[in-house]
């Protein structure tokens, strides 16, 4: 690439959350032009970019190697490379490795930049009819079991939104575990495989939607309607 203002820069560099047709123009020239673009899964990556037409260098950062190759990374940055750092999907950092990468950029002066784009999170949020004017992004539960339901439970008391994530293949478990915690008539909000064809909006109480979605594996996003006004006992 031709080094001008983008010289020694790291672009935090959202990607479609499903549909690739919705990948910003931005975002794909940054991809084009950097040096290299860093992203979690050497595969996922390469099919990524491979949808979106576009042929660069791949670096993997992950929880394995973060310490070791991000070092490696500011290296390369502190010598005048630009890079564009991305997720399998939608924004990343957010709920994938960087940070550590992010800690180093900024002490050593290196210029970060993010380029919008696609999120999950706000999409659900758009299509949720709960007042959304405050909200918790309580993320991904605990892996082990014994941790879920108190890691849970620290929400009942609250009284926002509250938005849940979690892996495929714990659709039902999450689910099974929220009604346990909250009841059968919990409200919520589930949105399933936003932007793809097979997308999914559920709405209404745990107990009714549960047995729709039971044994299926889609990427999701959660909404508890914990508002006291609005939700029904």
């Amino acid at each position: 690439m031709t080094h001008t203002e983008k010289t020694g820069a790291l672009y935090i560099v959202a990607t479609p959350i499903g549909n690739p047709r919705d990948i910003t123009l931005r975002a794909l020239d940054i991809l084009k032009q950097v040096d290299a673009i860093i992203c979690e899964d050497l595969r996922q990556g390469s099919r990524l970019l491979r949808q979106l037409g576009v042929e660069n260098e791949l670096l993997t950062l992950n929880e394995h190697n973060e310490a070791e190759e991000s070092e490696f990374i500011v290296l390369r940055l502190a010598q005048g490379e630009s890079m564009a750092i991305i997720s399998d999907a939608g924004t990343p950092v957010f709920a994938d490795p960087g940070r550590h990468l992010l800690d180093l950029c900024y002490q050593a002066g290196i210029s970060i930049s993010p380029i919008p784009g696609s999120s999950s999170l706000m999409a659900a949020l758009s299509l949720s009819n709960f007042p959304i004017d405050r909200f918790i992004f309580a993320g991904f539960p605990p892996v082990k079991s014994e941790h879920r339901e108190g890691f849970l439970a620290r929400y009942k008391s609250e009284s926002v939104p509250v938005i849940l994530m979690d892996t495929p293949y714990r659709l039902t478990k999450l689910l099974t575990e929220v009604q346990s915690v909250f009841g059968k008539s919990q409200d919520i909000l589930l949105a399933c495989d936003l932007t793809l064809k097979q997308e999914t909006i559920y709405r209404g109480n745990i107990a009714d939607i549960l047995p729709k979605v039971t044994g299926q594996k889609r990427e999701f996003i959660l909404i508890l309607n914990l508002n006291k006004l609005q939700r029904k006992r």
